[in-house]
């Protein structure tokens, strides 16, 4: 490997982490162990009860320290302790970062309800 590949690779490895906060559009950068994969990590980060299912089948039901989708305004993330939020769902793949996994569900159309600590998607309605 060049030198000039090991100071770009070091420079990329020391960048900070940017995440954009889902309450205020802020761009802030991850530190610590919020920047980690979970898996097989930190049962101890805070979580919240998500649920992801259809009339007549359950997708996911359990814990997750976040879920990130796409609506009509694009991309986002729902953490622990976001605002109470409403939206449909454009066809995209949610991602749910348990606290040992992640899981990956494919939707057309859903609407998502986060409240008190809860995310709920219904999908194909």
């Amino acid at each position: 490997m060049a030198d000039d590949d090991k100071k770009t690779e070091t420079k990329l490895a020391a960048a900070p982490e940017m995440r954009q906060d889902a309450s205020t559009g802020e761009m802030t950068a991850v530190s610590g162990s919020e920047g980690q994969t979970p898996a097989g990590g930190d049962p101890k980060r805070p979580v919240m009860k998500i649920k992801v299912y259809a009339p007549f089948q359950v997708y996911y039901d359990g814990e997750g320290v976040s879920i990130s989708g796409v609506n009509e305004t694009g991309p986002f993330d729902i953490l622990p302790h976001h605002h109470n939020f409403l939206c449909m769902l454009v066809p995209c793949e949610l991602v749910i970062v348990t606290p040992f996994d992640v899981k990956r569900i494919k939707v057309t159309h859903a609407l998502m309800h986060v409240k008190a600590e809860k995310v709920t998607v219904f999908v194909d309605i």
